[in-house]
């Protein structure tokens, strides 16, 4: 997660010597109510020891130290979050409640910050914490929502502080974080270790590789779903709506239809979610896949095991989450890893004994939604930095379109290359041309009767390189033989059209082989 955080402006502490300012009447419920644990009229010293939100509510581990010296804890619950190490002091005016006065005296066990000092701790110092509660605060015509959470510090010398933090975003609770320190008040959100973003992103890759599925043995049996008692409305509709999202050619070759084709594949479900858009408004296969799912899931029989059935489609649920926190990768200076193999292979799952059809039609629902999590994953694995410095992205994604009677699966990746930011000599800098990036499409499909086809094309100021390559020799002769119109057609959209060749087979593959070595002198 990238973006900032504001450090709340807590009330002004007095010193410790003086009397401690005390605010009055806050009151905590206990959880097990406990008759003349304080006496009438008297009060106790309380410190604070975990703190664990639950809902809108806070549970609180209290020691209560009495008069007498003897020592006891308790558990509350609270609608205001107190940090860990905030001494109290408490009344019983019941025996479920407990009245507190909070001690605003710094004390050493308590180190709640109202503003962090910049000698102590310069700009672009790394915090470290954990966060311990996480509120949405009331919202205000016209501005953005925001969000209130207290985060432990767990480095630096002020380990052990909490610190009480407004940000755009929900912070989970429990998770770690890291920020730089930007100034006394603001606080800058940066990605976890890119070795261990890595590491993760790479883990679930192979998981969900293993667990998925291609979509046209899917979307063929979607086609031909016979009635059936156990296919209810919902069921159908969720069917319906899923198969009359799928484009056409013809949308395709337009730039309005294969922009929205892109957009509804699913690749960028979650970053709807965050931007607060609803996807429910417009086509998106990958949701479109988890309502399918909803509505299988209560269709099946009692005494199906739904657990082996589901169990492939875990991840799916969690995905969203995990994709939001991998999303911040994008765009940071991480490590390049080796390039992941494009196209993904086609899977299809076969009916196992005693296997009925809804049972059936949910594991490959389960196992296409891992599919397209693995294109996801696949472009987050692939977004870093090259070895030369140069910053890649990369968005690999898959679209159904329909040919006719027949759904054909297209696979896509982009990749841009920028090139590294390094400071010209100052006498040449105003004469030095605009950085222009580096495109890179790669297209993979299986269509009638040329079979299977994959396309890679390179794109810089204006400049088009392509290769393809097809799997049937008829295929290839016929593209080879009318290269010349393509070259024109291009040369009409206003394109300097490079090299532009066929050939017979698959792309190589390997990092000694790839596509942009041929054309070095187009990119130096």
């Amino acid at each position: 997660m990238t973006g900032e955080m504001n450090i709340l402006p807590l009330p002004q502490t007095t010193p410790t010597s003086a009397r401690p300012q005390v605010v009055s009447g806050e009151l905590l419920k206990l959880l097990t109510p406990i008759e003349g644990l304080i006496t009438a009229g008297q009060t106790a010293k309380a410190e604070v020891l975990s703190l664990k939100q639950a809902d809108q509510t806070f549970q609180l581990l209290l020691k209560v130290t009495l008069d007498s010296g003897r020592q006891t804890t308790v558990q509350a619950t609270s609608n205001q979050p107190l940090p860990q190490g905030t001494s109290v002091a408490v009344t019983q005016p019941s025996a479920g409640n407990l009245a507190i006065t909070v001690q605003q005296a710094i004390a050493s066990s308590v180190a709640t910050l109202t503003r962090l000092d910049t000698a102590q701790l310069p700009v672009g110092t790394l915090l470290q914490g954990k966060v311990l509660t996480s509120q949405v605060l009331p919202q205000v015509p016209g501005q953005p929502t925001v969000f209130r959470s207290m985060v432990s510090l767990l480095n630096t010398a002020l380990s052990g502080s909490t610190l009480s933090v407004d940000s755009p975003q929900p912070l989970r609770i429990g998770t770690l974080l890291s920020a730089q320190v930007q100034d006394t008040q603001t606080l800058k959100f940066v990605p976890l270790s890119s070795r261990q973003e890595q590491l993760a992103v790479t883990q679930q890759l192979l998981s969900q590789t293993s667990r998925q599925g291609s979509l046209e043995g899917l979307l063929k049996l979607l086609q031909n779903l016979p009635p059936s008692n156990q296919t209810s409305s919902d069921l159908r509709a969720a069917v319906d709506k899923l198969l009359a999202g799928l484009p056409d050619v013809h949308q395709l070759s337009t730039p309005k239809g294969l922009a929205l084709a892109l957009a509804s594949s699913g690749a960028f479900l979650e970053s709807k979610l965050l931007t607060g858009q609803n996807p429910a408004l417009a086509p998106d296969m990958k949701g479109d896949l988890l309502k399918l799912i909803a509505q299988l899931t209560p269709s099946l029989p009692a005494s199906t095991n739904l657990g082996a059935i589901i169990a492939a489609n875990t991840l799916a649920q969690a995905m969203p989450s995990f994709v939001r926190n991998a999303l911040g990768m994008l765009g940071q200076v991480s490590a390049k890893p080796p390039p992941t193999g494009f196209p993904l292979p086609e899977r299809m799952l076969q009916s196992a004994d005693g296997e009925d059809d809804l049972e059936h039609l949910l594991r490959l629902t389960a196992a296409a939604v891992s599919r397209l999590q693995s294109h996801q994953l696949s472009s987050l694995e692939q977004t870093g930095v090259t070895s030369d410095g140069r910053l890649m992205s990369t968005w690999q994604l898959e679209v159904p379109m329909r040919n006719l009677q027949d759904i054909v699966p297209l696979q896509i990746k982009f990749q841009r290359e920028d090139a590294p930011d390094k400071d010209p000599p100052q006498e040449r800098r105003d004469e030095r041309e605009p950085k222009q990036p580096l495109w890179r499409v790669e297209l993979a499909f299986d269509m009638e009767p040329l079979g299977p086809m994959q396309v890679q094309a390179q794109l810089i100021k204006g400049s088009l390189s392509s290769q393809l390559w097809a799997e049937r020799p008829y295929t290839a002769s016929l593209i080879e033989s009318n290269l010349a119109a393509l070259r024109a057609r291009m040369l009409d959209c206003g394109l300097n059209v490079g090299d532009l060749d066929c050939h017979h087979g698959k792309p190589p593959q390997g990092p000694q082989t790839r596509l942009e070595q041929r054309w070095v002198d187009e990119t130096a």
